[in-house]
């Protein structure tokens, strides 16, 4: 028996690997979705390198942003399946995938606007006691509330401090430029401490001040190991920013590799880069 699980892990890990014997911490194999009489996603699959910073590009349509749902549950798909950390995610709820680690971003920003910055930010986080309101009242467990409600406090000022956006702890939300929306959501995203981030152009209407700042961020949030795929219009941030780019046209993967790889493929210039490059 102990022989048999231990092939059973193998081929698990091995089911993991993508390229050569690289280990993908996410896995999309053939996956489908239609809306109507329109294919949105035929077939798309890919892994994504654990550790990576790695660039999902396309023509609008391709079907990237419908990828995106379909991973997070925001969509379920019609056919194929969806691996994060050697588990089979495919189909749960979006709450039940970002627990898991693996946390999301939108092209729109859906902040709270009636809120601060810091209620914003106090709202994602997991597992806290207080969220049951027995807890919060019996003498046996009120002092663990209120010990978890000041380590999210302590943990809420870390991620603003790291943006640099606590100088706006206790501005609405609504109040905020596209920019600052965009850190806003990026810390939200970042207090479910996740294994790996989806970012759906997070680049798009910042201006050049708070792009730098915010690419400043996602690349030292990758540096400490955090895995990242990123849709991205900007053809010049996601070229000299990641490390492996993987192509979608017309609801399938065109192609992927590196970006010199997809700077010199034929099929991707005609298909979307054209005059880009």
């Amino acid at each position: 028996m102990s022989e048999t699980l231990a092939h059973e892990d193998e081929s698990s890990a091995e089911s993991e690997r993508t390229g050569e014997g690289v280990e993908a911490v996410l896995r999309v194999e053939d996956l489908h979705k239609n809306f109507g009489g329109i294919t949105a996603v035929d077939g798309a699959t890919f892994g994504v390198e654990r550790g990576s910073m790695t660039g999902l590009i396309g023509p609008n349509g391709a079907g990237k942003s419908t990828v995106f749902n379909l991973v997070t549950g925001i969509e379920d798909p019609d056919a194929g399946t969806v691996r994060f950390q050697g588990e089979d995610i495919t189909g749960l709820r979006p709450y039940q995938v970002a627990n898991r680690g693996l946390v999301r971003t939108f092209q729109i920003v859906r902040e709270l606007p009636n809120l601060t910055v810091f209620e914003n930010l106090m709202l994602p986080a997991k597992a806290q006691g207080g969220e049951a309101l027995w807890r919060s009242v019996l003498p046996g467990f009120r002092r663990r509330v209120v010990d978890e409600e000041r380590a999210l406090r302590d943990r809420v000022w870390e991620v603003l401090e790291f943006f640099e956006i606590a100088h706006l702890a206790e501005e609405k939300a609504s109040n905020l430029s596209g920019g600052q929306r965009k850190l806003l959501e990026l810390s939200r995203a970042l207090m479910l401490d996740p294994t790996m981030l989806m970012l759906d152009e997070p680049f798009a209407g910042v201006n050049p001040t708070l792009q730098k700042k915010l690419l400043e961020r996602v690349e030292e949030l990758n540096d400490e190991g955090r895995t990242f795929l990123v849709v991205e219009h900007d053809m010049d941030l996601i070229m000299n920013h990641c490390e492996h780019i993987i192509v979608m046209y017309q609801g399938r993967v065109l192609t992927e590799g590196t970006p010199a790889d997809i700077k010199a493929d034929e099929e991707v210039i005609e298909a979307y880069l054209g005059s880009e490059i």
